[in-house]
């Protein structure tokens, strides 16, 4: 989000040259805060002074552009450590696929930096792997949490195949004619709930299916995009291109919020992401 005026001004009030450890714009306030103790008319010159300085400082172009890319990089940086923390929740195997794919989209910004790209265009880039990596570490915390399930209810003792030797057990003894109404109505109970859980199981089942497909064809989508982005000497083709393939996402992402809120993961995977992170430095210099 860009800056406010408002912003703008509380920045020019604490603005601080390297080297400096104090602003001085707060030595200049103290002087004459200290010179008015002698004569009240020094207070009423370093107020003019003071809205001067503000209003040149805050309104300057050079400025504005310092402070915007000063917010921007505090932003990547707390939404990259919020990211690392998430990471850090996978297991060894879905932190190297996370990694693995960060690399490659990385890779995919830094190509366009050595075809000279300009920034506005890389950041368009970024944006949209940023969303494509969001989506990834979303489906890895997704499939986490449905794997968890699956592996605990596999190493219990009422596992699949044996919910089905209970369920047949008892539509055996349903078959007998001795049974009493109310203990045929329990048995019988029992078997619907035997069922559920048995079909809840192979809907986990088939989740981790489709997230499993799910990951591969974004692994698949960002190689194909390296590769094109390889072989184009346009940046709107690759942004395009990447925009097509987080568009085509749009219903993988509210299939993960829903299977969030039934599987209860953390609440920061609903935020929005920041623009991917690189070092675009030896285009800004163009």
């Amino acid at each position: 989000m860009k800056p406010s005026l408002w912003d703008y001004v509380r920045e020019a009030f604490n603005a601080r040259p390297i080297g400096m450890f104090i602003p001085p714009n707060w030595v200049g306030l103290g002087i004459f805060g200290l010179l008015g103790l002698v004569n009240p008319g020094f207070w009423v010159i370093g107020l003019g002074l003071e809205l001067a300085y503000l209003g040149m400082l805050s309104t300057n172009e050079r400025f504005q552009r310092l402070v915007a890319a000063l917010r921007q990089w505090e932003t990547r940086q707390h939404w990259q450590e919020k990211v690392d923390a998430l990471v850090k929740q996978l297991s060894v195997e879905g932190q190297q696929r996370y990694r693995a794919l960060e690399v490659r989209c990385r890779a995919i910004v830094e190509q366009q930096v050595h075809l000279g790209v300009v920034s506005t265009g890389l950041e368009a880039q970024g944006e949209g792997l940023g969303r494509l990596l969001w989506v990834y570490l979303r489906l890895l915390m997704t499939r986490q949490a449905i794997d968890k399930i699956v592996r605990e209810s596999t190493a219990a003792r009422d596992d699949a195949g044996r919910l089905e030797e209970r369920i047949s057990n008892l539509q055996s003894r349903l078959r007998e004619e001795t049974l009493g109404d109310e203990l045929r109505k329990s048995l019988t109970g029992q078997i619907e709930i035997l069922q559920q859980r048995l079909e809840k199981r192979r809907e986990a089942k088939e989740k981790l299916a489709f997230l499993d497909a799910e990951l591969t064809r974004i692994q698949e989508q960002v190689e194909l995009v390296r590769e094109q982005a390889v072989l184009s000497t346009d940046p709107e083709t690759v942004s395009q291109r990447i925009d097509q393939i987080t568009t085509t996402l749009g219903g993988t992402t509210q299939w993960i919020t829903e299977q969030q809120k039934i599987y209860g993961a953390v609440e920061d995977l609903m935020a929005e992401p920041a623009s991917l992170s690189v070092n675009v430095s030896a285009s800004e210099k163009q």
